[in-house]
């Protein structure tokens, strides 16, 4: 595979786990934000599950709420990254990101990272963020990749949400957790709380 830039990686239907590492490096230098862009898309991909997140968290943090339009696009790209690769490794961060409002619609992927995670946690963490107009959507999104059967009822005061997107992920996250607790029942089994 020839590369003349991360983007090529991007827009590649062909694996590249070992470009993983150079990506990361690469990371690290201070490119225009475009270019930073292509190589933290090229990082969204399942080969970097669970060695990207402490790079791109780190990177996350350096762009601050005051920066340019171009770098908040960036922040918020980071944040979608970080919603594939994330795991429970960086779960303590993505938590502190995610709750903190500074950081503006780039914490909405970061609720979706906390779908990926199986620290008992997310679904606590994710039931607080409901109530955040600018992340409820997403944190619905979490919840029902988790088929939280705790947050059930929760999520059920969602399905008359004023906007038609969060009608939506409330309906689809409580078909989830409908389908999990129908699975165990019909298994003979008395229905199992999942502890997420």
């Amino acid at each position: 595979m020839e590369i003349q830039s991360a983007w090529d990686l991007v827009n590649s239907p062909e694996p590249y786990p070992r470009a993983i590492p150079i990506l990361m490096k690469h990371l690290k230098k201070p490119y225009h934000p475009k270019i930073k862009e292509g190589i933290v898309r090229a990082l969204t991909v399942k080969e970097a599950w669970g060695v990207a997140g402490s790079p791109l968290i780190e990177e996350f943090l350096k762009i601050s709420s005051q920066q340019t339009n171009a770098e908040q696009d960036l922040k918020w790209v980071i944040g979608n990254a970080l919603s594939v690769v994330a795991d429970d490794g960086v779960f303590e961060e993505i938590v502190d990101l995610a709750i903190d409002k500074q950081h503006g619609i780039a914490c909405e992927m970061l609720a979706v990272a906390l779908g990926n995670m199986r620290n008992p946690r997310a679904v606590d963490v994710l039931m607080g963020l409901l109530n955040d107009e600018e992340v409820t959507g997403h944190a619905l999104i979490a919840l029902g990749k988790l088929k939280a059967q705790k947050a059930r009822q929760q999520i059920e005061h969602f399905v008359e949400h004023p906007k038609p997107w969060a009608r939506k992920e409330a309906r689809r996250a409580l078909a989830k957790i409908d389908k999990i607790t129908r699975t165990v029942n019909a298994v003979g089994s008395p229905p199992v709380q999942n502890p997420l």
